[in-house]
C-alpha cells in the first residue's frame, strides 16, 4: 500500500496544490484545515507522514506538533511556513520535527523530504525492533574480567558521540558491540545502518556509502540515498573498514572532517550529523605500514579503541554461551532444552573455537537439530572440535580448567596407547583396564585415527 501523506493548512489552495502533487507521484494524501481536524485524522488512521503549517487559526502548528509528539512519538512531522524564521525553525526541531521548510514550496525539494522523513520512520521502526531482540538476546554475555571491562567502557562511551574504533578476530561480536554502543547512546531512537565494507566490491562501495544521482553510471536508472544518508542523526557502523581501497578511505576521511559529502555524478553537498562505529579484524598499523591504510584516517577514527577479545581467551565464559544458544535454538525447534553431558561440556570448553562465537553459535544450533535425545553427549560432537582440543607436552599445564587438562591427557594417553599396540583395539582396551566398547566410544568422540 503507498504511504499516506496527511496536509494540515488552512488554505484551500495549498491542500489542493499539495494533494495533486502528492497524488502524481503515488501518495495516499488526506488533508486538514486545522489543528482539531488533523488530531482526529490521526487518532482515526495514523498517517506516515505529516506536512503541517505553522501558522493556523487556533492551534498552530508548534502546537499541534508538540500534541503529536505526545501520542504518535514515531510520526514524523515536516513543518511548513511562509513566515519562516531560525528561531521557530529551532523551536521545531527541539520540540521533534522531521525537518522545517519554507514556503513556496518547490516540488522537488517537498518530495525529497517527505522521502527522507518516510525512509527515516522506516529505519526508526526497524531500530525499535532490533532493540527489542537485542534486550531479549542478553547482548554481550559472559562474565570474565575481559568482558566486564567491555561493559564498562561501553557504558562509558555510549552516552558520547565519541568515534569508535572496535578490534577483535572474526566472529567475535564486534557488531554487538557497535550495536550496544548506539542503544546506549542519545541517538538510539535515530537510525542504525551497517557497511560490511569486504562484501561489498570496490567499483560498488562509493554508491553504497554516498548514494549516486540518476544516469550516475550505467544502471543509474534513478536517484539512491547512500548509508551516511540514511544514518543521518543517527550511527553508522562500517565493518572490516581496512578493506576499503585508499580512495574510499580519502572519502571517508573527508566525511570525518567536514561532516557533508557528495553524491556519485552529484556536485550538491549533503551535510550529515553521524555517529561513526568501526571495526577490523586487522592490525591497522600493520596496514599502514605496508601502505594499505592512510596513517591520517587511522588517528581520526582511533579517538576511543575498544577490544573484543577472542573466545579462548575467555574459556570460562563458554558454558555460559553454551547454555544461551541451547536455550534459544531448542526454542526456535520447538523441543525440551537440551542438555550436554559433562564430558561434551568440557570438551566444547576446552576447544579453541577459531570462529570465536559465531562457530560456537552455528555449532550449537546443529547439534540441537541433530542430535535425537534430550542429551547431546561428546559421541554427538563433530569430529573437527573433539580432535582439535590442545595437545602437546605442556598442553595440559596450560588448560584454563581441571577438566580441560584431563581431556588433553587422556585424549594424548589414549593415541600413545593405541601407537604402543600398533592400533588393535582390544589389546590396548585391556592394557588401560577399559571396556573395548568405551575404548571405541572415546576414539570417536576424541577424532582419533587409529593406525596413525
Amino acid at each position: 500500500m503507498a504511504p499516506t501523506v496527511l496536509v494540515v493548512d488552512d488554505q484551500e489552495s495549498i491542500r489542493k496544490s499539495l494533494k495533486g502533487i502528492l497524488s502524481d507521484e503515488g501518495y495516499r494524501v488526506d488533508v486538514a484545515s486545522d489543528g482539531a481536524e488533523a488530531m482526529k485524522r490521526v487518532e482515526d488512521e495514523t498517517p506516515d507522514v505529516v506536512l503541517l503549517d505553522v501558522w493556523m487559526p487556533g492551534a498552530d502548528g508548534i502546537e499541534v506538533l508538540q500534541q503529536l509528539r505526545k501520542f504518535r512519538p514515531e510520526l514524523p512531522v515536516v513543518l511548513i511556513s511562509g513566515h519562516g524564521t531560525i528561531e521557530t525553525a529551532v523551536r521545531a526541531t527541539k520540540l521533534g520535527a522531521y525537518d522545517f521548510i519554507e514556503k513556496p514550496l518547490g516540488a522537488d525539494k517537498l518530495l525529497l523530504t517527505i522521502s527522507r522523513a518516510l525512509e527515516h520512520r522506516r529505519l526508526t521502526e526497524t531500530n525499535r525492533a532490533l532493540r527489542q531482540k537485542f534486550a531479549e538476546s542478553g547482548a554481550i554475555l559472559g562474565r570474565s574480567d575481559s568482558i566486564q571491562k567491555l561493559r564498562a567502557d561501553i557504558e562509558r562511551v555510549a552516552p558520547t558521540d565519541g568515534w569508535v574504533l572496535i578490534t577483535g578476530e572474526n566472529g567475535t561480536g564486534k557488531e554487538v558491540v557497535a550495536r550496544q554502543i548506539h542503544y546506549l547512546s542519545k541517538r538510539r531512537d535515530e537510525p542504525f545502518t551497517d557497511v560490511n565494507c569486504a562484501a561489498i566490491p570496490e567499483e560498488l562501495i562509493e554508491s553504497e556509502l554516498f548514494g549516486h544521482e540518476k544516469g550516475a553510471f550505467t544502471g543509474a536508472t534513478e536517484r539512491k540515498r547512500g548509508k551516511f544518508d540514511l544514518a543521518h542523526r543517527g550511527s553508522i557502523f562500517l565493518d572490516e573498514i581496512a578493506d576499503m581501497s585508499l580512495k574510499t578511505q580519502a572519502k571517508i576521511l573527508r566525511i570525518l572532517q567536514e561532516q557533508k559529502f557528495e553524491r556519485v555524478g552529484g556536485s550538491e553537498p549533503i551535510q550529515v550529523d553521524v555517529r561513526v562505529i568501526v571495526a577490523t579484524n586487522k592490525n591497522l598499523e600493520e596496514e599502514i605500514a605496508a601502505g594499505r591504510f592512510r596513517e591520517d584516517l587511522f588517528y581520526r577514527l582511533n579517538v576511543i579503541p575498544l577490544h573484543v577479545p577472542a573466545l579462548r581467551e575467555r574459556a570460562e565464559d563458554i558454558p555460559i554461551f553454551l547454555d544461551h544458544f541451547l536455550a534459544e535454538y531448542s526454542r526456535k525447534v520447538g523441543v525440551r532444552k537440551k542438555r550436554l553431558s559433562p564430558e561434551a561440556l568440557s570438551i566444547l570448553t576446552a576447544y579453541h573455537w577459531p570462529g570465536n562465537v559465531r562457530e560456537l553459535k552455528n555449532t550449537v544450533e546443529r547439534l540441537v537439530i541433530m542430535t535425537p535425545g534430550p542429551e547431546i553427549g561428546s559421541d554427538n560432537l563433530p569430529p573437527s572440535i573433539v580432535g582439535g582440543v590442545k595437545s602437546g607436552e605442556d598442553a595440559p599445564y596450560t588448560a584454563q580448567s581441571l577438566k580441560e587438562a584431563r581431556l588433553i591427557f587422556e585424549k594424548e594417553y589414549i593415541e600413545r596407547k593405541l601407537k604402543q599396540f600398533g592400533g588393535n583395539i582390544s589389546k590396548t582396551a585391556e592394557a588401560i583396564g577399559i571396556e573395548r566398547t568405551s575404548l571405541h566410544r572415546k576414539i570417536k568422540s576424541y577424532g582419533i585415527e587409529v593406525g596413525k
